[in-house]
């Protein structure tokens, strides 16, 4: 009789969940356990070759939580079940690799962002404070699109400190109709940020032709900081939409998506024939 814990308790294969696909498990491991709990359990796993029904005790006192007995019955089991069982370190790099990758993709993550009412059905960020997080998270570029602006002076000040930490901000922003451009009434989209002007770039639409006798509108609206990170959604820089109406968007974190992104911006600047042109 074996004085490892859990000797005597073998997992019971049949009413585990996935106990027969082995890298399933290892797939909803990876997910489910923090960093700290996979680097526990591969170093235990390392030093057992073979599925030994202890293991599962030592998984579970590895580290402590309610449902971790569950879960290292579920890996013993499936292991077990596997055909042939493969050594621990195999499995271990299996559940390290695993988790490594979930890491990555959760670094990804597209999260929703909302302005308004929220339901209470789904996490949701709040627009107005992932702008900040956006500006914040800049190192060398920010790009910032909106169709409209005001009463945004939080966002003004973290571009100011953006600028002055050596960030290269470009502001692209829908012109009045009496400077060629769709917006009406009200103040120019560039007021807000008068005071930015000698740190930032503005950029209009420039040269643009009436399709159905009325001019088309810049309406994207995008803040994106370094290629990495983007918030891409409906509401403008105002501080309204920010704040009260009921505007959703989504927070990119994929770099390659985000680059072509911010890419589409940077072709329409280009000197000289792009559409977009910096305002002086």
């Amino acid at each position: 009789m074996s004085d490892l814990p859990g000797a005597g308790d073998p997992p019971d294969v049949g009413s585990l969940p996935g106990a027969g696909d082995l890298p399933a498990v290892v797939a909803a491991l990876a997910r489910e356990l923090p960093e700290v709990h996979v680097r526990a359990w591969a170093r235990i796993l390392r030093e057992h070759p073979e599925p030994h029904p202890a293991v599962r005790g030592l998984l579970t006192e590895a580290r402590t939580g309610a449902v971790m007995g569950a879960r290292a019955a579920r890996l013993v089991a499936a292991w077990s079940a596997a055909d042939p069982p493969p050594p621990g370190s195999a499995v271990a790099l299996a559940l390290e690799t695993a988790s490594r990758m979930y890491a990555e993709e959760s670094r990804r993550r597209t999260d929703v962002v909302v302005s308004g009412p929220h339901s209470d059905e789904v996490p949701v960020r709040l627009t107005g404070s992932v702008i900040v997080e956006v500006i914040r998270a800049s190192r060398t570029s920010l790009l910032l699109v909106s169709f409209a602006a005001f009463g945004i002076a939080e966002v003004v000040r973290e571009l100011d400190r953006a600028a002055r930490r050596g960030v290269h901000v470009d502001l692209i922003l829908e012109d009045t109709v009496e400077d060629g451009g769709a917006l009406r009434g009200g103040s120019a989209a560039t007021a807000p940020f008068e005071a930015l002007r000698p740190l930032v770039t503005f950029w209009a639409w420039a040269g643009r032709a009436k399709v159905g006798g009325s001019v088309p509108a810049l309406h994207a609206k995008v803040v994106a900081a370094d290629e990495n990170v983007a918030l891409l959604g409906s509401a403008n820089l105002t501080d309204r939409a920010l704040a009260h109406n009921l505007e959703v968007g989504v927070v990119l974190r994929d770099p390659e998506v985000v680059r072509r992104l911010v890419g589409h911006f940077r072709a329409l600047m280009r000197p000289g024939d792009g559409p977009l042109r910096p305002v002086v």
